[in-house]
């Protein structure tokens, strides 16, 4: 599905440059096109974090929370939040360089 997804988005993004799409449409296609939000289970975000080699202070900086908020949601105290699990979903699929 993903792979679909990223075809539409390119053809958008080329009929967008082409003028033969306004930008509030484009807003709409690439909105469509996001992957769904998935549940991070604790052992999840533990492997993100751990793929990109960050310690949990690292990873709490860079998503703009505090480390007990990592520290929680590793031990399943807590689940991150929409936009919390929107980073999430991103650094699984691109690492860290997608926030740059």
């Amino acid at each position: 599905m993903s792979e679909i997804l990223d075809i539409a988005n390119d053809m958008a993004r080329d009929l967008f440059k082409a003028g033969a799409m306004d930008e509030i449409t484009m807003r709409k296609v690439k909105a469509l096109c996001l992957p769904p939000k998935g549940e991070f289970r604790p052992e999840d975000i533990r492997r993100i974090r751990q793929a990109n080699h960050v310690s949990q202070a690292v990873f709490a900086a860079i998503l703009g929370i505090g480390k007990t908020a990592v520290q929680q949601w590793e031990q399943g105290q807590k689940k991150p939040s929409g936009p919390a699990q929107r980073l999430l979903d991103l650094i699984d699929r691109k690492g860290l360089a997608a926030l740059a």
